[in-house]
């Protein structure tokens, strides 16, 4: 007797169809899982027939075949124990319902309880879309599973609870979507706290209001590192597609924390400089998402960028041009979004005091070259925003006088964010940074006088092609942050300006 049913599995953080035969026919007793299972799979037997046993439901006697279809696709985890569960249940004649426009996924425990599994919610998504009216999933991840609107969720404790609502012994209610509101944020760090460094905050809100990158070079204690933490603080609240984006990465990591529907705030993540290239761009024998796909719709932050590995450093180019990290394995190829605003700091030189208004440099010429030639042209000619972050005087730090609050400036980039996405509506492009080379002539007039200050720059310092478009796109969101539609020779110029620190301290590199 054969008994079908569905279930999903992952591919990157997309979801498929995965059709769950099982085969009991009279022969010498046996267990068999095909269609490319990984260890986790096979293990489900024990698992299953365990389950069976202490939940007193007989295990089958006969040779038992389970067959995951397609066949030529690799399946992993232990998404599906629940439903080889029941289509042993119903091929031995304790279950006897169908299973049409159902999907079964979880974990089940030696004692029959059924435990969370990753990737939820794009396969809830996947189900929806494929037609299918109910989906059941572990229980504890309810939350995750309910955001998804058009289809029945049920979220299940244990095999017997499962067992009975499909008999009709047991009524169980689709769980209920949580409104999606806005994010009511923890305490986090405040700009309030932060004493002088006008010019570099003045540079991380232009980056927050059009989605820009940023590096900021200091000597140590100016402030870098705790300028870049707060930066979360003035981003705009996620829309609900970005918080859907960003919750499926989370879910096929298993890094969605326990209860959470969605991830509401933008991410912020800082791996430490010893991470390996594929720790930021993803990777292993089933691909998962690295730090650069972590950090989608929000902030990747490099501190102490030279100390980087170049491999790791040189994986990020192609992402930052891209918005997304491809994996290419032997018979797969994955693709994981990573919008990111890419945040660095770092020292100009291994003591840290090259170019220091008052405490001398130790290092040789020769060392400080090395030391910035670890942070090649191509991957600085893809940071919109290069700002010197100056020792702060002293006058500044005693004074009490309190700086204007993240609130105040979030409010202003807000402001910022909805213009451009009401100008860039309908196109996906959500922010300034995001502009496509085809767009640039639409989407950022200028003056005449701006374009020829912008051609006297371009000329005299060498910039590229790539720098050309991204001047144009700094100078977007400055010309947005003063309300005006038509670019002026004085967001040009800042805009510039952004981009000639490479050549005061690169030049001689």
């Amino acid at each position: 007797m054969v008994t079908s049913l569905i279930s999903m599995g992952l591919a990157g953080i997309d979801a498929f169809l995965v059709s769950v035969e099982v085969d009991l026919s009279r022969n010498i007793p046996s267990f068999d899982i095909v269609g490319l299972p990984d260890a986790a799979v096979k293990e489900a037997r024990d698992r299953v027939r365990s389950a069976m046993q202490n939940c007193g439901y007989p295990f089958p006697q006969g040779k038992i075949i389970v067959n995951l279809a397609p066949a030529d696709t690799k399946k992993a985890g232990s998404v599906y124990d629940l439903p080889i569960f029941l289509g042993l249940m119903s091929c031995s004649g304790s279950l006897d319902v169908s299973f049409k426009n159902m999907a079964f996924m979880g974990e089940i425990s030696l004692s029959g309880e059924i435990r969370p599994v990753n990737g939820i919610l794009p396969m809830v998504i996947e189900a929806k879309r494929q037609g299918l009216k109910a989906v059941f999933i572990p229980f504890l991840n309810a939350a995750e599973g309910a955001v998804v609107d058009g289809i029945d969720v049920f979220a299940v404790k244990t095999v017997s609870e499962v067992m009975d609502f499909l008999k009709g012994k047991r009524v169980l209610a689709a769980v209920k979507k949580a409104p999606f509101g806005e994010h009511c944020t923890a305490f986090e760090p405040d700009f309030a706290d932060v004493k002088g460094q006008a010019q570099a905050k003045r540079a991380l809100e232009i980056a927050a209001a059009g989605g820009h990158n940023l590096l900021m070079l200091g000597a140590p204690g100016t402030g870098k590192s705790m300028l870049a933490k707060r930066l979360p603080s003035i981003l705009p609240q996620m829309t609900f597609d970005e918080a859907v984006e960003t919750t499926k990465i989370y879910s096929v990591s298993g890094l969605l924390p326990a209860g959470d529907a969605l991830i509401k705030s933008r991410p912020f993540r800082s791996p430490h400089h010893t991470i390996s290239a594929a720790g930021l761009s993803g990777g292993g024998s089933m691909p998962k998402p690295g730090d650069i796909s972590l950090a989608h719709n929000g902030v990747l932050f490099l501190d102490e960028l030279p100390e980087f590995s170049s491999s790791a450093l040189e994986v990020l180019r192609q992402p930052l041009e891209d918005g997304v990290v491809s994996i290419s394995r032997v018979k797969s190829r994955l693709t994981y979004p990573s919008s990111v605003m890419l945040v660095a700091a770092m020292n100009p030189c291994p003591c840290g005091y090259f170019g220091h208004p008052t405490k001398k440099c130790t290092c040789t010429p020769q060392q400080v070259a090395k030391y910035l030639g670890r942070i090649s042209g191509p991957l600085l000619d893809r940071i919109d925003i290069h700002v010197e972050v100056l020792p702060v005087e002293y006058e500044q730090l005693a004074s009490n006088q309190r700086a204007e609050s993240s609130a105040e400036i979030k409010k202003r980039v807000t402001t910022v964010r909805e213009l451009q996405i009401a100008r860039y509506a309908g196109t996906g492009i959500t922010c300034n940074a995001r502009l496509t080379p085809a767009m640039l002539n639409k989407c950022c007039p200028m003056t005449e006088r701006a374009s020829t200050l912008l051609k006297a720059a371009f000329n005299k310092m060498g910039f590229s092609g790539r720098a050309y478009d991204r001047i144009l796109k700094l100078a977007r969101t400055i010309a947005d942050m003063d309300g005006c539609e038509i670019i002026d020779t004085v967001h040009i110029s800042e805009a510039v300006q952004y981009r000639s620190l490479d050549r005061k301290y690169w030049s001689n590199s």
